[in-house]
């Protein structure tokens, strides 16, 4: 029997829960699929929440062949036979390009990718991939660049209260029970906008509950899933949450917490790039200028598990959780970013002062670029004061440092340099 997530997979945009931004009235994707004609395109978001469905309904909507690969089991033979079968189809059929979709496409090697680029470009399939990571990390410039980037989002709670009142009036199988959706705030809590764990929840509860009616509740859920705690996670669906708990022990400062979570990333075949990628996000983040060796150790450790692979890997990966859980905390670098870029948006592009601007033509040096600019090294100290920030916010302070020995050195100097500016 299927399971219900795949009983209830939308067949019609009419029927497809959330991603209003793209496929509602007027959005983007609404548009072109109207107009018959798309181009490639990466859908990027969390699991769950209808990127395999959309590309689906895509294809049958536009009634063109539609091809699928899995990046966990397929290669660059399996690549290009399909872009074969695609050349084929078109010499017979005047009809748009036959649709590709790639799952999970950041699995993708180098070498994978490449063989997609000249299909895409002369058009010989559309290309839909599908990904939980960030493309500009995952994705090969070159392909990425041929492709548009959509981001889906984690539905929200009326989407997924939407999902469970569908499932249990227009299942088969569950509209033969009698459910009364009492309580939903532990399902919800539990499926994290995940929209195929919501219904894997769901059936886990119906189905391990004899009496009729299903009275769901709060305290029946928790009490199912605490027994059965893979039973609504196959295939490492929980890995957004567990990363969470993860990060979150690093930047709490308990090594035992954050260890632990480690290990069940581990235990449960998470991509080792992943974790390291996250330690070195949270090495710059959460630790920062409390102790910049942080980041020099997160990225040594990055290099070790791409070069050693599992199951070595493991263990820089355990030294550096270690490490980054214990060492003190800062997140100054990330406030001061957030601030300039928030300033930027107010203020706009505001213009460089001319003493900092280069002058490499005769015209810009007779407009003045680059005059009475003093360089730093021609002074005692390396050091020289003048004005580095727009006119407009030349009294403009971003980087406010914190209370930790290494930031407080830091403090010192720009004091010393710099006067009232650092108090």
């Amino acid at each position: 029997m299927q399971p219900l997530a795949e009983r209830l997979r939308p067949k019609t945009l009419e029927e497809y829960i959330g991603q209003k931004h793209l496929v509602g009235p007027g959005a983007v994707l609404r548009k072109m699929i109207d107009a018959g004609r798309i181009s490639s395109f990466i859908l990027w978001g969390p699991p769950g929440v209808g990127k395999t469905t959309l590309a689906q309904i895509i294809a049958n909507k536009l009634e063109i062949p539609f091809y699928t690969l899995s990046a966990v089991s397929s290669g660059v033979k399996d690549v290009r036979e399909v872009i074969e079968r695609a050349k084929s189809n078109r010499l017979f059929t005047s009809q748009a390009s036959p649709i590709l979709f790639i799952d999970e496409i950041h699995r993708f090697s180098k070498s994978q990718q490449d063989s997609l680029l000249g299909a895409v470009e002369q058009g010989i399939v559309t290309l839909i991939g599908a990904t939980t990571e960030n493309p500009s990390f995952e994705v090969i410039r070159p392909l990425l660049s041929r492709c548009q980037l959509y981001v889906l989002k984690s539905l929200e709670k009326e989407d997924l209260l939407d999902l469970l009142h569908r499932a249990i009036t227009a299942d088969l199988i569950l509209k033969e029970r009698k459910i009364e959706l009492k309580e939903t705030d532990a399902m919800l809590r539990f499926s994290g906008g995940d929209a195929r764990k919501l219904l894997n929840i769901l059936e886990l509860v119906v189905s391990a509950t004899d009496s009729d009616p299903v009275i769901i509740t709060d305290e029946l859920v928790t009490s199912q899933l605490q027994q059965n705690p893979l039973a609504y996670d196959k295939g490492g669906e929980m890995h957004y949450d567990i990363i969470s708990a993860f990060i979150k022990s690093i930047r709490g400062s308990d090594p035992d917490a954050a260890i632990y979570w480690l290990a069940r990333m581990v235990a449960g075949g998470e991509d080792p790039a992943f974790i390291a990628r996250r330690l070195v996000i949270s090495a710059a983040e959460d630790i920062g200028l409390a102790n910049p060796n942080a980041l020099l150790l997160a990225n040594a450790c990055f290099d070790a598990v791409m070069k050693i692979g599992w199951p070595e890997g493991r263990i820089p990966l355990a030294e550096t959780t270690i490490y980054l859980a214990t060492s003190p905390k800062s997140n100054s670098a990330y406030n001061a970013i957030n601030s300039a870029l928030k300033l930027i948006e107010e203020t706009g592009n505001l213009p460089v002062p001319l003493h900092l601007r280069n002058a490499p033509t005769k015209l810009m040096k007779e407009l003045g670029y680059g005059d009475n600019y003093k360089y730093a090294h021609d002074y005692a100290g390396h050091f020289v004061e003048q004005q580095f920030m727009p006119d407009e916010l030349k009294e403009h302070h971003i980087w406010e440092p914190q209370d930790n020995s290494a930031e407080q050195k830091h403090v010192a100097r720009m004091q010393l340099l710099w006067g009232k500016r650092y108090k």
